[in-house]
């Protein structure tokens, strides 16, 4: 866990707020307690409970119902992104959820966004950077890593997902999205439209209503599957 941050992605934007519950789910064992002990040492964050598969882990969540769910994608009787899905469909008030996994194969980061994650880390990364992925998910933003997504898109034709809504976006939305798709937080994108922060939280919420996304992620992932975005737009 405490190797070179290589394949780490861009930055991700520092989270201050109130310690955060932590619920780890993974069947490795020795990963899992390994995880447990690091992410525990780590500010704000507090772990209340691990699961060993998908059953398990609905099952926690629903009784220890923490903020995060630090999900593996491969387990035993229901994967991770199975498991994923089935959590924010079924309960009231779903916690957010970071997939996390020892395989960079964008099919599953495609699944994981698709079934509602907030997020997806690598197991190699160091321990301070997977801890910064649960904070920043935690307070509602989304981990993005647009090389991963610009990879998932140039592997099929763009505009095979259903049309994007675009006349339904105003001119500020769609600018507000493409800057959602290179991975920047809420305050960053204030910064860079020279906006106050309410006025980039209102316009992030509409566009989540106008394209009938879960979050902030499956937009991004809409705005590249209908072209809106392509790859290279943040190069």
């Amino acid at each position: 866990m405490s190797g070179p941050d290589a394949g780490g992605g861009p930055a991700l934007p520092a989270v201050a707020g109130p310690a955060l519950t932590l619920l780890i789910a993974d069947d490795d064992e020795v990963t899992r307690s390994g995880l447990r002990v690091l992410l525990a040492a780590q500010p704000g964050i507090t772990v209340v409970g691990e699961a060993a598969d998908g059953v398990e882990a609905v099952e926690r969540a629903r009784t220890l119902r923490p903020d995060v769910v630090l999900m593996d994608v491969r387990m035993p009787r229901r994967n991770g992104i199975e498991a994923t899905r089935q959590l924010l469909a079924e309960a009231a008030d779903p916690p957010k959820v970071v997939m996390i996994t020892t395989f960079e194969n964008d099919g599953y980061v495609t699944a994981a966004l698709s079934a509602g994650a907030s997020g997806f880390v690598l197991k190699r990364l160091p321990v301070r950077r997977i801890a910064e992925a649960v904070r920043v998910v935690a307070a509602g933003e989304a981990v993005l890593f647009p090389a991963a997504l610009g990879r998932m898109v140039t592997a099929r034709p763009l505009g095979s997902a259903e049309a994007l809504p675009r006349a339904a976006l105003t001119g500020r939305e769609e600018e507000v999205l493409r800057l959602m798709a290179t991975g920047l937080s809420n305050p960053e994108i204030a910064e860079s439209l020279t906006v106050s922060l309410e006025t980039v939280k209102t316009h992030v919420g509409n566009v989540l209503t106008k394209l009938s996304a879960q979050n902030r992620t499956h937009a991004v992932v809409i705005a590249y599957e209908s072209g809106l975005v392509v790859p290279g737009f943040a190069d």
